[in-house]
């Protein structure tokens, strides 16, 4: 599969936190951790478990940064 989207993050599930409709999946990315919103769906129909290698696609109109004051 090809993707127009240019931020993809190779990583691996280190968590599923399944709600009662969304659910959170932790992932590690070069030793940072990326959280996916997704829903419950998503999860089973991906196969989703912890250990998985994912790609974090991120597609977003506005990128925020902080720093301290």
């Amino acid at each position: 599969m090809r993707l127009s989207t240019r931020n993809q993050l190779a990583g691996t599930v280190t968590a599923i936190n399944v709600g009662s409709v969304m659910t959170t999946v932790k992932i590690d990315v070069s030793g940072q951790e990326v959280t996916a919103a997704v829903t419950k769906e998503a999860v089973e129909e991906l196969g989703l478990t912890v250990g998985s290698p994912v790609v974090a696609l991120v597609k977003s109109t506005e990128v925020m940064l902080g720093v301290e004051d």
